[in-house]
């Protein structure tokens, strides 16, 4: 078992952005194993990251990704509680992500909250008259619509779409993990997509 130095508890808080005690609690449970404390704090975290999601995040930091050559560029803004957590390497490495996620997935809001009404009456409206649906029955013809409305959201909304690293998860899964780790609450707020000749702004 390594000792459980200052020195190593300092180490594990400035790579997970958690609290002196709870990474000397980790590193106890662990036997002084970094990786395995790591661990620790996300499975302990993830219980409380629910309660966590309706604190304020008052902090935050603004990430950039420019992509294909400088023909796309990103701007993304995301809260957080604290300064420090702010500066912490799993925060920064989740804004980074983020910014490359709107590169590559292209989204058009953050979250279904932001779709105006008047776009998935639209979108309901398209399906309702597609081929797949004549001739159904009532209750089949919704459960259609339903599905192809999630996978509307699942393909324009930030939060819901699939992790471009990771595609067995989606960005709010990433951002829950987060939450797990930090021990304080992310609010992904905003975003800027730049693509030569046009632009998506979204929150």
């Amino acid at each position: 078992m390594a000792e459980i130095t200052a020195a190593l508890v300092k180490e594990l808080r400035e790579k997970s952005g958690a609290g002196m005690m709870d990474c000397k609690k980790a590193l106890t449970a662990t036997a002084g194993d970094l990786e395995k404390a790591m661990d620790e704090l996300r499975k302990s975290g993830l219980a409380s990251a629910q309660k966590k999601s309706a604190r304020a995040t008052k902090d935050g930091a603004v990430d950039s990704y420019i992509h294909a050559g400088g023909k796309i560029g990103v701007l993304v803004e995301v809260g957080v509680e604290t300064d420090f957590v702010s500066r912490s390497e799993p925060f920064k490495e989740f804004t980074h992500d983020l910014a490359m996620q709107v590169a590559a997935a292209s989204p058009l809001w953050v979250s279904r909250d932001e779709v105006p009404a008047e776009i998935v009456e639209r979108e309901k409206a398209i399906y309702a008259a597609s081929d797949q649906i004549k001739g159904k029955p009532e209750n089949v013809v919704e459960k259609i619509i339903t599905g192809k409305l999630e996978k509307f959201f699942g393909e324009t909304c930030l939060m819901e779409q699939a992790f471009v690293k990771d595609p067995d998860r989606s960005i709010e899964q990433v951002r829950t993990d987060l939450v797990g780790v930090i021990g304080e609450n992310v609010e992904v707020r905003r975003f800027v997509r730049f693509q030569l000749g046009e632009t998506t702004v979204a929150g």
